[in-house]
């Protein structure tokens, strides 16, 4: 299943450090974050719960860039 979100991140590399965040994130198969659309895409393995999943991943971005969003 995949799932788009919006995002608030300050800089390109930040979000390129947050999509390796999120694909190292348990029950993410794949992510990828637009910097200029200010989205990010993310395709859960099967079986997980994308609300669980996610709020592992905004821990992980967060270790990135203390004041990034994501709003799911």
């Amino acid at each position: 299943m995949k799932k788009t979100y919006k995002i608030e991140v300050d800089c390109a590399n930040c979000a390129n450090k947050m999509e390796e965040a999120t694909k190292n994130t348990a029950g993410v198969k794949d992510a990828t974050v637009n910097f200029m659309a200010l989205k990010m895409i993310v395709e859960f393995e099967e079986g997980q719960d994308p609300e669980t999943v996610m709020k592992e991943v905004l821990k992980n971005c967060k270790k990135v860039e203390d004041d990034c969003e994501i709003f799911f």
